[in-house]
């Protein structure tokens, strides 16, 4: 096999691409990655990584702020931004640089250039000394997804940023206005809520945290709303004037349109599929509003698949790295699972944090199903008091029927660890027997998962 000609190629070294391109090459294929601008991808380099590590200064500013709550003596605490978002670039830094490791470990052929099909398992690749064909048994198409604009709302760098911008911003704000409550939009309220920002949040939606169970959602909103940030539900951001140093943002609630000026804006409404000079139409690939339509397989034409932002939602990173090792095992003939999008599990790192899997309580009323619903509060339990994380909740979903757990969702200190404990219930199609017969250790934040299914059936112990 030549220089140029591959078993597999994967366009995009993010979490879906790299992942699939190391199993690729552990599968015993001869792999390329093509990649545009950074080994990791959007995750690694501006997303999912650089915002943990400013959330995580951020959480560690408010402990510091709240010192005297645990006999201990704190004065003259400030912040840094500068060095917090060096901090963060750092974090992000090392692990790219990671993924460049792992690429020469498995042997794998990276081309930093602009990747087209060009049809018959060709690729065109442009890079800054001209233009190479490669050929490829399969391609991976792993491209990822960027913010979306909407008009009248388009980042300028200054006024309003994206998701990029508010990762290494140009001033730190003092009012801000956040247009979305996914976990794009709570997570950077919350890091310039907790840093001192006057925060508001406006949400297109009855309320926020659409996706989220709603009980889920109110409690954080309340959470939200106690320090000191101002959501605004069912609202909707329908112009910017722009001055000099300030936005006038013009916002229909209500049915009145008010007027608020403020002097950051940070819009997060959304993503957009990178599907634009892929070559897909020649090559026959269907889209579906800027993301490649797939099997369950993420196959999208013959010798052609799609994983990752860039395909059907959930638009996570560990989504897309499981449909990146479950391609490159089908690619190399192995038996593969299909993902499935109500197993993935969501977390959004504000705080408090949240998180989230398989039906909320609505979907599975809509369904028709009977159903069993157990609750928890992190007040009854004594790790969350002994931490000082008193505030949250663990509910949980189950089929009155069969036992089968429905849905879990959370909110609360440390969540998102404690969410893969009902991933792993599910997936080993574990009933709430099972759960119940199950010793977790004490004092732990992860009795309350006991607590909450015992509850489901009338028998919390500690509530």
């Amino acid at each position: 096999m030549s220089d140029k000609s591959f078993d597999l190629v994967v366009v995009g070294a993010g979490p879906g691409g790299y992942v699939a391109a190391i199993r690729g090459a552990q599968n015993g294929l001869n792999v390329a990655i093509v990649e545009r601008e950074h080994l990791g991808g959007i995750c690694l380099n501006w997303g999912c990584i650089p915002t943990k590590a400013l959330l995580r200064s951020s959480e560690v500013f408010h402990l510091m702020q709240r010192a005297g709550e645990f006999g201990l003596k704190a004065s003259g605490i400030e912040y840094d931004l500068e060095a917090v978002v060096k901090r963060s670039r750092g974090v992000a830094a090392q692990l790219s640089g990671g993924i460049g490791h792992l690429m020469k470990k498995n042997k794998i052929k990276v081309f930093m250039g602009v990747a087209k099909l060009a049809g018959g398992g060709k690729l065109t690749v442009t890079t800054d000394k001209g233009s190479e064909t490669l050929t490829a048994k399969n391609i991976i198409l792993a491209t990822g997804a960027r913010a979306r604009e909407l008009p009248g709302l388009e980042a300028d760098g200054k006024l309003v940023w994206t998701y990029k911008h508010a990762l290494n911003p140009p001033h730190m704000p003092k009012k801000l206005l956040v247009i979305g409550s996914g976990a794009i939009g709570i997570e950077f309220a919350s890091f310039y809520n907790t840093l001192g920002a006057e925060t508001t949040v406006v949400e297109v939606m009855d309320r926020i945290l659409p996706v989220e169970d709603a009980e889920i959602a109110a409690l954080a909103k309340k959470q939200f709303e106690k320090q000191g940030m101002k959501v605004m539900q069912g609202a909707m951001v329908k112009k910017l004037d722009r001055g000099t140093n300030t936005v006038a943002a013009h916002i229909s609630v209500n049915g009145k349109v008010v007027k608020q000026d403020f002097d950051t804006v940070i819009s997060a409404v959304g993503i957009v599929g990178n599907v634009e000079n892929l070559g897909l139409e020649q090559a026959g690939v269907k889209q579906d509003r800027s993301h490649i339509v797939t099997d369950e397989f993420c196959k999208a034409a013959e010798g052609i698949y799609a994983i990752g932002d860039i395909a059907a939602p959930p638009w996570l990173a560990h989504k897309a790295s499981h449909e990146g090792v479950m391609v490159a095992d089908l690619i190399a003939g192995k038996h593969a699972h299909p993902v499935k999008p109500e197993s993935i599990a969501g977390c959004t790192y504000c705080q408090p944090q949240i998180a989230s899997v398989g039906m909320t309580e609505a979907q599975a009323k809509e369904k028709g199903l009977d159903i069993k619903v157990g609750r928890f509060p992190f007040m009854a339990n004594g790790k969350a008091i002994a931490l000082g994380e008193p505030e949250g909740l663990i509910k949980t979903i189950f089929d009155a029927k069969t036992g089968e757990l429905l849905g879990a969702h959370m909110v609360g200190a440390e969540v998102t660890e404690l969410i893969q404990g009902y991933i792993i219930g599910r997936k080993l199609e574990t009933t709430e027997q099972e759960l119940m017969e199950t010793v977790f250790p004490h004092p732990t934040l992860s009795e309350m998962m006991h607590e909450s299914v015992l509850d489901a059936y009338g028998a919390a112990i500690h509530f």
